[in-house]
């Protein structure tokens, strides 16, 4: 499959060198004392008292030699595990939303562990979905365990990756100390480490965090997975230009990246952006917006320039309901990152700018992801596949429906939705002119009302519970 390209070579290199003045002339606040020792060992110019940090040329020149291609998400399951690029697209629920659309209600409510626990075993069910990144806060966890009440209900419920991040350290050991208990140990859980880690370190403009800065030198350190997303936001904190954002956005990745490779050379990354312009007319979020399409398109761009895995929140709506503006945001953004050749795409089950988790909107974006994954396979072209000797053997005015060739392939050749309808009118009529929430609900129950077979054994679940003591119920319960 052949890219969209937005940039001429030239235009590319450009991108780069601007970033690279940015870095060397401008530099980034650091406001981690790890990093900022990382940076001066490693021959950047480090004011300490300001926490300044200047990056010469050379030094992230240096770092970009030991770039690594691929990214792989590991899972509990192995035969669920994925390698980008090669695996692409990568579709990811969207993550972290106080708040779910209650399913029964209809009504937006605090969410729990228990919407993770029934959202991991959705998410492990649906095809379309690659990796499930917690998608909501818990807001039932007991005093002290608000990682392990999202994590563990995740990796309860789902053997697919589970990916999220912790807001400090304490919780990130936590969280580790999950998973060795899953995996029979830490020794067995390094080989296979099926949490994957992602944080938001550099906040724009060109700022790197404490606590998220931490989480990833120790994990980079530790050889566990673990990436970084750039956010930019044109107006707000990047300059009201697809092309500054983009350079700013790329300067930012850059520090990042370098920051990686100082710590260990080959570590893996993606290049991850939610690159956003701000509705001026309010200041709006618009994570929904075209031009985030467009920005991401252009950082894929980029990512390619540096040979690594590229992609990151795509997808996602400022709608408030299953509604045209859902469908259209999504589709249109997820499309022409696929195009452009992103690899990797945080896009499911979020509504209201990240704000709330909707089990339909899982369900629709699943289909979506579906369609995502048919474009990317492409024309399978081969002589037999041009049906020549079909052509001529049916003929002009002939039928291909009994044929055995149709037969062969009318499972496999197209993607057959369920919620999306194909029906007469009338019979859509007869079944009380369901709109595409309500299909995707009946899907929901229809697959949450069945026994989870994810779950957790219970010799391993009890395992968990007494070292935890106090831990959430952390069970799939579906009820409408």
């Amino acid at each position: 499959m052949e890219f969209t390209k937005i940039f001429s070579q030239a235009e590319v290199e450009r991108v780069h060198e601007a970033s690279l003045e940015i870095l060397e002339n401008v530099g980034m606040l650091v406001r981690n004392q790890k990093a900022l020792e990382i940076f001066a060992k490693n021959g950047c110019k480090v004011d300490r008292e300001s926490m300044m940090v200047k990056f010469p040329r050379e030094v992230v020149e240096k770092a970009r030699e030991t770039f690594v291609p691929t990214y792989t998400f590991t899972a509990q399951d192995p035969k669920f595990d994925i390698t980008m690029p090669g695996d692409r697209p990568v579709v990811v629920t969207g993550s972290s939303a106080p708040n779910i659309i209650d399913p029964k209600t209809g009504e937006e409510r605090r969410a729990t562990s228990d919407d993770i626990a029934n959202i991991a075993y959705l998410i492990n069910e649906l095809p379309g979905f690659d990796v499930f990144s917690i998608s909501t806060l818990a807001d039932d966890a007991p005093e002290g365990q608000f990682s392990l009440s999202r994590f563990y209900p995740a990796l309860k419920n789902c053997k697919k990756p589970v990916r999220s991040n912790t807001p400090n350290m304490e919780d990130l050991k936590a969280v580790l100390e999950l998973g060795y208990l899953i995996a029979g140990g830490e020794e067995e859980y390094r080989k296979r480490p099926f949490i994957n880690h992602h944080y938001c370190p550099v906040v724009s403009p060109l700022t790197f965090d404490v606590e998220s800065t931490e989480a990833v030198i120790y994990l980079i350190e530790q050889g566990l997975p673990v990436y970084g997303t750039i956010v930019p936001n044109a107006g707000m904190t990047s300059p009201l230009s697809l092309m500054g954002t983009l350079t700013l956005g790329n300067a930012e990745f850059l520090g990042l990246a370098t920051l990686t490779q100082m710590i260990r050379p080959g570590a893996p990354m993606i290049y991850a952006v939610l690159s956003t312009v701000a509705d001026m007319r309010t200041g709006a979020y618009a994570p929904g917006a075209i031009e985030t399409g467009m920005l991401q398109m252009a950082h894929t761009e980029m990512a390619r320039f540096y040979n690594v895995p590229s992609g990151g929140y795509i997808g996602l709506t400022n709608a408030h309901t299953n509604d045209a503006q859902s469908g259209y945001e999504t589709g249109m953004n997820t499309t022409g990152a696929l195009l452009a050749g992103a690899d990797l795409f945080n896009m499911g089950g979020l509504l209201g700018s990240l704000m709330a988790f909707d089990f339909g909107k899982a369900v629709i974006d699943n289909e979506v992801a579906l369609m995502l994954k048919r474009i990317k396979k492409g024309y399978e072209y081969s002589e037999e596949n041009l049906c020549l000797d079909l052509i001529a053997e049916v003929g002009p005015g002939g039928s291909y429906m009994d044929a055995d060739h149709t037969l062969k392939n009318m499972r496999t050749i197209a993607v057959l939705p369920k919620v999306a309808t194909r029906e007469m009118r009338r019979r859509w009529e007869d079944q009380g002119k369901p709109d595409a929430h309500a299909r995707a609900m009946k899907e929901a129950n229809k697959i949450l009302s069945k026994p989870n077979k994810a779950r957790f054994s219970e010799e391993l679940d009890a395992k968990i519970r007494e070292q935890f003591k106090g831990l959430v119920a952390g069970d799939a319960k579906w009820s409408l």
